[in-house]
């Protein structure tokens, strides 16, 4: 079944809603605007958890609504309801026309249609037994403190989502996509006499269960949590100062995300709020450093075959070879600094309006060898994996605590540290990179963003990175 058809099942044939009246009071509430549309969201989502040696929490949720939005200029209204009806909607349309009051647009032309489709309609949830899926959690915490005497908690986890979106215009041109999603998580605790220390692998994306449950998949994430727990009982305190900090490939794009990714979305630059704002053209990265956000990426977790807001998803190049080239646009930024959407209008539910987000934001690969970027290292860190992080948008200015992190001695990654945490300004950061690797890789399908209390998944990726005279703050004494 296409998309079109599901959705013509769960909005029109299940629920109280006649197709041709939705669309009529669209057309209605829409009348005067400058864009806008109806959202319409059905979504089915679990999550189980294994602690302490058994079943520690099982979830499952239902949920259905829609979103209407009214766009006048740079202002919008927006009225949402978890209840598909006419008299729902006709109340929505009702609230969202005060936006309009006293403007007369032109509806701006719907997106462009599309045939592509980058993951399966199946519905992961009901694919796979409940009972089969627990069995799969016992197994990992068997496995691990089978492989090692030192573990003292295993925690697991599966989560899974399937979501259908139907999207009406004021013009009636329509769109819908089906979205599955899942995850699986290992958390691993060791201890050695009074010192305990955990590591943490987590691994997912579009597509069905049986990748992430099959023996080979779960294993490996057990074996990488453990190996980063045992790595950290073995740590010793990070020294602190101005350095060469050398990045490794894949999750460490996270910095890239969050220091520059959100510095390069619409909405930031149209207010002059970001600290790339005004630099189109110029260059703001070192020669090499290309910057790429692409939702094409089939099975990804950030990946979309259309937008939130009925927009086909693209590979849209930000930095090219350290000149800004682009901005990660919505359908409502677009238009008002005159540029074309970028497929990039994401909202966390039909509770929420679109704005731009990211989907796979990646550094593309450079010229180097990784081996050759950690030998020309005298001295400095080596930083494979991140936690948590901050960054101010307005000025670039980031903390980012690196989870797991290295000594480089005379070109060679030697005794791991703990408490190394990088301080720095992302378009300076850009600017200091003197190596990028040829070792590009992904994320392994774990990551969430959030802006403006808005939580969407998404991805990152980037090769071995070298930064030169990066700020590292650490606990040794």
């Amino acid at each position: 079944m296409t998309a079109l058809s599901v959705t013509d099942q769960l909005f029109f044939e299940r629920a109280e809603l006649d197709r041709a009246r939705a669309e009529a009071r669209v057309a209605e509430a829409l009348a005067g605007a400058d864009d806008g549309e109806l959202f319409l969201e059905y979504r089915q989502s679990e999550s189980l958890s294994w602690d302490d040696g058994r079943l520690k929490s099982g979830a499952f949720d239902t949920s259905q609504g829609f979103g209407l939005r009214a766009v006048a200029g740079d202002a919008w209204g927006y009225a949402h309801a978890g209840e598909i009806s006419d008299a729902a909607l006709a109340r929505a349309g009702q609230s969202v026309r005060a936006v309009l009051d006293g403007h007369s647009g032109t509806l701006a032309a719907g997106p462009p249609g599309t045939n592509r489709h980058l993951y399966t309609d199946l519905n992961p949830l009901s694919a796979v037994p409940f009972a089969d899926k627990v069995a799969v959690l016992a197994a990992i915490d068997a496995y691990v403190r089978a492989r090692e005497p030192r573990v003292r908690q295993v925690m697991a986890s599966i989560s899974g989502e399937w979501q259908a979106v139907r999207i009406l215009r004021a013009d009636g041109s329509q769109a819908a996509d089906i979205r599955p999603l899942v995850r699986l998580g290992v958390s691993v605790m060791c201890g050695d006499g009074d010192r305990q220390e955990s590591g943490s692998y987590g691994t997912g994306g579009r597509t069905g269960y049986d990748v992430y449950l099959s023996p080979e998949c779960w294993q490996a994430a057990a074996d990488e949590a453990l190996r980063q727990a045992l790595v950290k009982l073995e740590a010793v305190d990070a020294p602190a100062g101005e350095m060469t900090v050398v990045l490794g490939p894949g999750w460490p794009g996270i910095l890239l995300h969050e220091a520059i990714g959100h510095g390069l979305e619409g909405d930031f630059n149209r207010k002059k709020t970001s600290a790339f704002a005004g630099l189109m053209g110029e260059r703001v990265a070192a020669p090499g450093v290309t910057v790429i956000d692409d939702g094409l990426i089939a099975d990804r977790r950030g990946s979309l075959s259309i937008d939130d807001e009925g927009t086909p998803t693209g590979t849209t190049t930000l930095i090219e070879d350290g000149i800004l080239v682009g901005y990660i646009q919505d359908r409502l930024n677009a238009r008002l600094m005159g540029a074309a959407p970028t497929g990039n209008g994401r909202r966390q539910s039909y509770a929420h309006h679109p704005m731009p987000r990211m989907t796979n934001t990646v550094m593309a690969n450079g010229a180097y060898d990784p081996a050759e970027v950690l030998s020309s290292v005298k001295s400095g860190l080596y930083a494979v994996n991140f936690g948590g992080g901050q960054v101010d948008i307005t000025n670039g200015k980031f903390v980012f605590s690196a989870s797991e992190a290295y000594l480089i001695e005379d070109g060679k990654p030697t005794r791991p540290v703990k408490g190394a945490t990088l301080i720095g300004n992302g378009p300076d950061c850009l600017t200091r990179v003197s190596m990028v690797g040829n070792d590009m890789s992904l994320d392994p399908g774990i990551g969430t963003c959030g802006k403006e209390g808005q939580g969407v998944p998404v991805g990152v990726g980037q090769p071995t990175l070298k930064i030169d005279g990066l700020t590292v703050g650490g606990t040794a004494s």
